[in-house]
């Protein structure tokens, strides 16, 4: 594959996805973002007021990118099919999933993109709270923008043109060796932590001081951080069909 082939299938692996957005002109404004920056893969979950002449009018030309977004009814549903999920959240969370600013979440893109079928969803949440933690649980990274700490009130398009044009000078700029391990995708990361989830019930690991939702998110990270490839999860799947069957 040479150079210039290599560059656009890294930027056609890439999802953007906003989330509940609920003003159209962001969505318009994002689409014109992105296709500046060559990125075209639109995700959108539960916008409000979509499709809309406003979100048309502030794509100012990236209507293409507007008309091929693909409108899902959960978070779920728009991550199916990714291999890394990166959460972008500009706010300190009690739970501390492994953190990233925008340089290191576009390298880690591109390692994740060098790979044949691998992609990648960078997730962005509505414009008044953001992403919610179980929207973060469904994600390894999260990833900030770094700014003025007395002042950081970044609108949703603001971020995801910052994440477009990082992207870009990124994956124009820097080169990887081709890697041949496959991570484990979005789908089989939930059926390993469903899994999980199970075995632990089973074995009543659960408890008032070990509270399901709390383990699992504390798990989650865990995994997250270690990016686990299709084959670890694999052999991990198998440990826990010696506990306790999987029901789907």
């Amino acid at each position: 594959m040479n150079k210039n082939k290599e560059m656009n299938y890294t930027f056609d692996s890439v999802r953007v996805v906003m989330v509940n957005t609920t003003e159209p002109g962001n969505i318009g404004a994002a689409a014109r973002a992105m296709k500046n920056m060559n990125l075209s893969r639109l995700y959108l979950v539960n916008p409000k007021g979509y499709p809309s002449a406003t979100a048309t009018a502030r794509a100012s030309g990236a209507d293409d990118v507007l008309s091929s977004a693909v409108v899902c009814k959960t978070l779920e549903e728009a991550l199916t099919g990714t291999h890394l999920v990166i959460g972008a959240s500009a706010r300190q969370r009690n739970i501390k999933w492994k953190q990233m600013d925008v340089v290191g979440a576009c390298s880690e893109i591109q390692k994740t993109t060098s790979v044949d079928s691998q992609e990648v969803a960078v997730v962005f949440g509505t414009e008044k709270y953001g992403l919610t933690n179980e929207e973060l649980d469904l994600c390894q990274i999260l990833m900030t923008i770094p700014g003025n700490p007395n002042y950081f009130s970044l609108n949703v398009a603001s971020a995801i043109q910052v994440f477009s044009y990082q992207n870009y000078v990124y994956n124009t700029t820097t080169e990887f060796e081709k890697s041949s391990n496959e991570l484990a995708s979005f789908n089989e990361l939930e059926g390993f932590y469903s899994h999980l989830a199970q075995v632990l019930e089973h074995i009543e690991y659960f408890e008032d001081k070990r509270p399901k939702e709390l383990l699992m998110r504390r798990l989650r990270r865990f995994f997250g951080r270690a990016e686990p490839e299709k084959e670890e999860v694999a052999i991990f799947r198998g440990i826990l069909r010696n506990i306790q069957p999987f029901k789907k």
